[in-house]
């Protein structure tokens, strides 16, 4: 059990890591910006979650 935990911890710091440089790559105010990322560390899977329903989009 606590290797499919381990796993889960692995791929949720994997995509939160993606949320975060995708927030910083946004077209997204600074202030925004901080406020989006302090959610996705502060609380991991909800803040990730959030982001991926509401989040700023990355500039093309």
């Amino acid at each position: 059990m606590i290797e499919i935990s381990g796993i889960g911890g692995f791929i949720l710091l994997i995509l939160d890591l993606w949320a975060i440089v995708s927030i910083l790559g946004a077209s997204a105010t600074t202030g925004r910006k901080v406020l989006w990322i302090l959610l996705v560390v502060l609380l991991p899977l909800l803040g990730f979650i959030l982001w991926l329903i509401a989040g700023p989009r990355a500039g093309r």
